[in-house]
C-alpha cells in the first residue's frame, strides 16, 4: 500500500511517498479502515521533525485525522458498532496511507449527508470548538462571541457553531481574503481585522458599548481581547498559534468581573471520559441537521502532493480544513473539491 513513511526524523518536504509500504495488522481492539480522506494539521509537520509531545517509534505512518470505510477484511471486536462498509471518521496514527488500523472506541459514524473530505477533518477541531462554547463558556442565545484567526481551522467551526447556537459573531482575523472565508463559509454578522491598530473600538462600536460575552481564541491574544470584553464575560484560552504563551495582568479580570477559562479537548479521554459521548451527539445531531457544514480549502491535495499540502499549511496559506485525498470515493459520492 502507499503511505507517508518517517524512518528518520526531517522536514516533511524531505520524506517521500512509499509504494509498497507493509499492510497494517490490527490489534484485538482495532479495526482495519480503507482511508479515502486524511486531514491535514500543524502537529504533524512537528511529529515528521521529532518536535511533537506524542512521538511513535520508528518506523511509524504521518497522518492522524481520516475519514474512509471499514475494510471488508477488518475484524470486528467485541462491542464494536461497526461493521465492514460502514463509513466512519475518526483519529489514529497513520492516516496518510491507503489503510491504517485505528481503535474503534475513536470513531464516529459519518452523516449521510456529508463527504469523506468533509469528515477527515471533524475529529480534532470540531469537539475543541464545541465544548469550548458549550462546556467552558457556557454560552446563550443571543450573545456576543469574539472569534480570532475566525479562517482557521478550529476558528470557523467555531464561528459556525456560535451561530448554529444562537450567538451574534465577531470573526477576527489579519487579512482581508480570511474574513471574507468567514463570512461567506462560517456565516459570521461581522467581521474585524486585527492587524489594523485599536480593532478593539470597532468591537465595541458594533455591540453598541457593550463588549462581547465570550472570547474565543485559538491565537494567543487574549490580553488583547479583554480591551473589548463585556462585564461577567468569558474568555476561552484554546492555543497559540502565534506563537507566544501569554502573560495576563489579572487587574481586568477583577474591574470587569470575568472568566478565564481553558480547553484541552485531548485531556478529556482521560480525565472525563464519559463526558465525550454527549459531545458528539450534540456536533452529530447540528452536523446530520445541515444547520453546519465543514469548511475544506479550495486545495484538496492528492496523496502523491501531500507534502504541497504541508507546506500550504505551514505558511499559513491555507484556510477552513486543508485535506489530502486518498483515494477517489464511489461515484454516487463524488465531490467537488471547489466551494
Amino acid at each position: 500500500m502507499r503511505a507517508f513513511v518517517i524512518k528518520k526524523y526531517a522536514h516533511p518536504s524531505k520524506i517521500e511517498l512509499e509504494r509498497a509500504a507493509p499492510e497494517p495488522q490490527p490489534r484485538p481492539d482495532q479495526v482495519l479502515i480503507d482511508v479515502y480522506s486524511a486531514g491535514l494539521n500543524f502537529f504533524d509537520i512537528l511529529q515528521a521533525q521529532g518536535k511533537y509531545q506524542n512521538q511513535p517509534p520508528f518506523p511509524f505512518i504521518l497522518g492522524s485525522e481520516f475519514a474512509g470505510r471499514i475494510a471488508a477484511d477488518s475484524p470486528i471486536p467485541p462491542g464494536c458498532p461497526f461493521k465492514p462498509g460502514d463509513r466512519v471518521f475518526g483519529t489514529s496514527q497513520g492516516a496518510y496511507a491507503d489503510k491504517l488500523a485505528g481503535d474503534w472506541r475513536h470513531l464516529q459514524p459519518l452523516p449521510s449527508n456529508m463527504t469523506f473530505d468533509q469528515g477527515a477533518g471533524l475529529h480534532i477541531t470540531w469537539p475543541t470548538s464545541y465544548e469550548a462554547l458549550v462546556g467552558r463558556a457556557n454560552l446563550k442565545p443571543g450573545e456576543w462571541v469574539l472569534v480570532t484567526a475566525a479562517a482557521g481551522g478550529v476558528g470557523i467551526a467555531a464561528v459556525q457553531l456560535a451561530k448554529a447556537l444562537g450567538a451574534k459573531v465577531i470573526a477576527a482575523a489579519s487579512s482581508q481574503e480570511k474574513l471574507d472565508v468567514a463570512k461567506q463559509y462560517g456565516g459570521a454578522d461581522y467581521v474585524v481585522n486585527y492587524s489594523i491598530p485599536e480593532w478593539q473600538k470597532e468591537v465595541m462600536k458594533i455591540t453598541a458599548g457593550k463588549g462581547v460575552d465570550v472570547v474565543y481564541d485559538p491565537v494567543g491574544m487574549i490580553r488583547d481581547c479583554l480591551k473589548c470584553i463585556a462585564w461577567k464575560g468569558r474568555a476561552i484560552v484554546v492555543g497559540f498559534a502565534g506563537g507566544e504563551i501569554e502573560k495576563l495582568s489579572l487587574n481586568l479580570v477583577l474591574l470587569k468581573n470575568i472568566s478565564i477559562v481553558g480547553i484541552h479537548w485531548g485531556a478529556y479521554t482521560y480525565k472525563e471520559p464519559q463526558h465525550i459521548p454527549s459531545v458528539w451527539k450534540g456536533i452529530l445531531d447540528l452536523l446530520s441537521s445541515g444547520r453546519v457544514q465543514p469548511v475544506i480549502y479550495s486545495d484538496v491535495y492528492p496523496l502523491e502532493n501531500l507534502t504541497d499540502g504541508l507546506r500550504a499549511l505551514e505558511t499559513r496559506k491555507t484556510w477552513g480544513k486543508a485535506i489530502v485525498r486518498i483515494r477517489q470515493p464511489e461515484e454516487n459520492e463524488k465531490v467537488s473539491a471547489k466551494l
